[in-house]
């Protein structure tokens, strides 16, 4: 729903909170569970608005996963059974060999992105300059 848009791109917290507030007035008849959860978890939802804007854009942007999502489930929905949880996990390895050959082009700003990350985590990443 792009009416999310707003509220998940705002550029800081009081921002995020007045439109998730203006999404409620709009939508909070029609679709009241979505909005009750996203008002009882928002504080746990907005811990990434102390983020810069390109590592926000990497959590709030599904469409990598999403696809390979979508081309495991090619793989696996084939199949009728596993004959264990490791032939499961054989297959989905080899899926992702194979679906890593297609990953060339870089994320937009990576080298920007990863920056930040390395100086927001500098404990779980570092850079070999």
């Amino acid at each position: 729903m792009k009416e999310w848009k707003p509220v998940y791109q705002a550029g800081s917290k009081d921002a995020a909170d007045k439109q998730l507030e203006n999404l409620s007035e709009k939508w909070s008849k029609k679709y009241p569970v979505v909005i009750s959860a996203w008002q009882s978890n928002w504080e746990k939802l907005t811990t990434y608005i102390g983020y810069p804007a390109a590592i926000r854009k990497l959590i709030y942007t599904t469409n990598t996963i999403e696809g390979y999502h979508r081309q495991i489930r090619k793989v696996t929905k084939t199949k009728g059974a596993f004959t264990s949880d490791m032939a499961l996990l054989k297959l989905i390895y080899l899926a992702t060999k194979n679906i890593e050959k297609k990953w060339t082009q870089p994320l937009q700003n990576w080298s920007i992105t990863v920056s930040q990350l390395s100086i927001i985590f500098p404990d779980r990443l570092s850079l070999n300059l």
